[in-house]
């Protein structure tokens, strides 16, 4: 991929760099590294690049900034439809029900759904088999900027209201998700063919090398238009981070989370989230 030439991957510290090749699922050491040529599969990671045209991108940008954007942590900009209110940052501009995860409470007085023009984003999203059942309750817009430092530190979404799959659009420019992860344990590495990614997944040798887990971080190309969709071991183990030294350009995401088993048919808070569905899908949404 044409990214990889775009961003310094590595940055000199220990964390062995893996480089995310969406076309196979596997994650290859970085080129002149200690794992160069190594590689392990990397499941839960899905881009659906140029998701959207030009002309779409230029306009749900020029709909988002009609919006007032307020600073966020780490140089950040937000909109979003949900407010953690646990955590001390500045106020930012919300589209809906405030939310409260370490206490695990949420109000919906002034939900009114997500905003109009992601319409046609949802049910596009519904084409592809990995989302055809995806019905998001949250929208969550951020605006990173190289000037202001912007950044995203590493972190698992929550998972008591939010469910299996994250999804979020790339708009304005490329970026790298940055992907770690915390568990004890190593890796078990197979050494890629010649020819690699195109061969890696037939022609992959058995297990020769390993590495620590804590020692590993899997950059994921991010293409403009692109959409992200994480699931399995990259949703719930791997924590992910954009680094600042990858905001080369202004950079606007668009984040839809949908409900956890506990708000769904047989969940024990299924009314509420019947309620936060029907709100969210209205495509009502305005700031608040």
């Amino acid at each position: 991929m044409v990214l990889h030439t775009l961003f310094p991957f590595t940055d000199g510290k220990k964390t062995h760099q893996f480089i995310y090749y969406a076309d196979t699922g596997w994650a290859v050491g970085a080129e002149e590294s200690d794992f160069e040529g190594w590689a392990f599969p990397f499941p839960g990671v899905t881009l659906i690049e140029d998701f959207v045209t030009p002309a779409e991108e230029a306009e749900m940008v020029r709909l988002m900034d009609r919006d007032p954007w307020k600073l966020s942590q780490s140089g950040r900009r937000k909109q979003t439809l949900l407010t953690d209110l646990s955590e001390a940052r500045p106020r930012t501009s919300d589209y809906g029900p405030k939310v409260n995860f370490r206490k695990q409470k949420l109000k919906t007085a002034g939900f009114r759904g997500l905003p109009s023009f992601s319409r046609e984003v949802v049910r596009r999203m519904g084409l592809y088999p990995i989302l055809e059942d995806f019905r998001p309750v949250e929208q969550c817009n951020l605006d990173y900027c190289p000037e202001r430092g912007s950044a995203i530190d590493p972190h698992l979404d929550d998972t008591w209201l939010w469910g299996e799959r994250l999804v979020s659009l790339n708009l304005l420019s490329p970026t790298v998700l940055s992907m770690s992860r915390e568990a004890p344990g190593s890796l078990l590495l197979c050494l890629a063919p010649s020819g690699f990614p195109q061969a890696l997944v037939e022609g992959a040798t058995a297990p020769g090398r390993s590495v620590p887990c804590r020692e590993v971080e899997v950059a994921v190309p991010l293409p403009r238009r692109a959409l992200l969709v994480l699931t399995r071991a990259a949703r719930h183990q791997w924590k992910h981070a954009i680094h600042r030294r990858h905001i080369g350009a202004r950079r606007v995401s668009a984040t839809f989370r949908e409900l956890s088993a506990e708000f769904g048919p047989s969940g024990r808070q299924r009314e509420l989230g019947q309620e936060l569905l029907q709100t969210s899908l209205s495509f009502q949404g305005r700031p608040t």
